[in-house]
């Protein structure tokens, strides 16, 4: 393991909120204008490197991983030494001047590679948790926090929900057909991740199709970007559906994520291709997967799917979360280890 290197786990923070459906239905947080995204993403410390949209929601492709803006929901996900919790307090100003209230919070991430240069409040979960608890609105009354382990002192998931009493009804009511799959892979295969280095010239749409990225989901509309010497980040729309992709493919601490979202009506050999997809694309050494569901139907596919690509399930541990539902947390080692 190298001494120092860039930070490949990300920090995520998924925030919803709740407004008048007039205003939903012109656009709702999509009415920011690009001035109001640059002010939050200032604070967070990265910039804004690509950008694609459709009539759901509004991709951007950051300096330091990626943020989705829906009409009602938020997901800001950055890297390095990115201070991502210091976006809370200017999205809510943004939010309430726009005529919406924050109804939920969620907050995850991986074990650092490199937790000694994190910033505050990033420099430990203790911090991160204790920020939180001081930035949120008050009437984000039903809130946890979760550390949750593996058999891998690298690979631990960290977890923070946070919502309103109306939405902790309506979510134990109604609940959510959508899963969210976080996936962070380390150690990757280094004949594959050299792919990951860019060549003069290259376009990152030539980067997308030699690593194979592009038929991962080959409906999605990507929206890609290539760093300089190397890395690469993507982000794809299909539908109201994202994905995200970023890679840090430096030997000593080589790192890879994929998140989606999806719905358990959907065919189920759908996830099962793609996470053999993703895992053909980086062929990772260690990797975790982090389900978000209110179903258990989705995490016991993923098995089935990775385990005859070479990956053995090493832990596997479950913890549920008020409105986000069950979030299973599972382990990975490749047999060429």
């Amino acid at each position: 393991m190298a001494i120092s290197g860039f930070e490949g786990f990300e920090k995520r923070l998924e925030l919803h909120f709740s407004g008048d459906d007039p205003v939903i239905r012109m656009g709702g947080l999509r009415q920011l204008d690009f001035e109001s995204i640059e002010e939050v993403l200032n604070a967070v410390q990265c910039t804004v490197v690509s950008a694609v949209g459709n009539q759901f929601f509004d991709s951007y492709v950051l300096s330091e991983s990626s943020l989705f803006v829906y009409p009602t929901k938020i997901i800001i996900k950055t890297c390095g030494t990115t201070q991502l919790l210091k976006s809370i307090l200017p999205l809510i100003q943004l939010s309430c001047d726009t005529g919406f209230v924050m109804s939920e919070c969620r907050y995850t991430r991986g074990n650092f590679i490199f937790p000694k240069a994190q910033p505050y409040p990033h420099r430990n979960f203790k911090d991160e948790m204790f920020y939180l608890q001081e930035q949120l609105p008050i009437h984000l009354c039903y809130r946890k926090a979760s550390v949750m382990p593996s058999k891998f002192i690298s690979h631990s998931w960290h977890v923070f929900t946070a919502c309103s009493d109306k939405f902790f009804e309506i979510s134990s009511t109604i609940p959510n057909d959508l899963f969210t799959l976080e996936i962070c892979m380390t150690d990757l295969d280094r004949v594959l991740a050299r792919k990951f280095f860019k060549h003069p010239n290259m376009a990152a749409n030539e980067m997308t199709e030699i690593t194979g990225i592009s038929e991962i989901n080959p409906n999605a509309l990507i929206c890609d970007f290539v760093f300089d010497p190397c890395g690469y980040s993507m982000n794809g729309i299909d539908g109201d559906r994202y994905s995200t992709i970023h890679v840090t493919p430096e030997d000593g601490f080589s790192y890879a994520s994929y998140e989606c979202v999806g719905s358990i009506y959907d065919d189920p050999n759908d996830i099962i291709n793609i996470l053999k997809k993703v895992v053909q694309v980086f062929r990772p050494g260690t990797m975790s997967i982090s389900t978000t569901s209110t179903s258990n139907e989705v995490w016991t596919r993923i098995v089935k799917a990775v385990e005859p690509l070479g990956m053995k399930c090493r832990s596997c541990t479950m913890d549920d979360f008020p409105s986000a539902g069950s979030v299973v947390f599972q382990t990975f080692t490749s047999c060429r280890k």
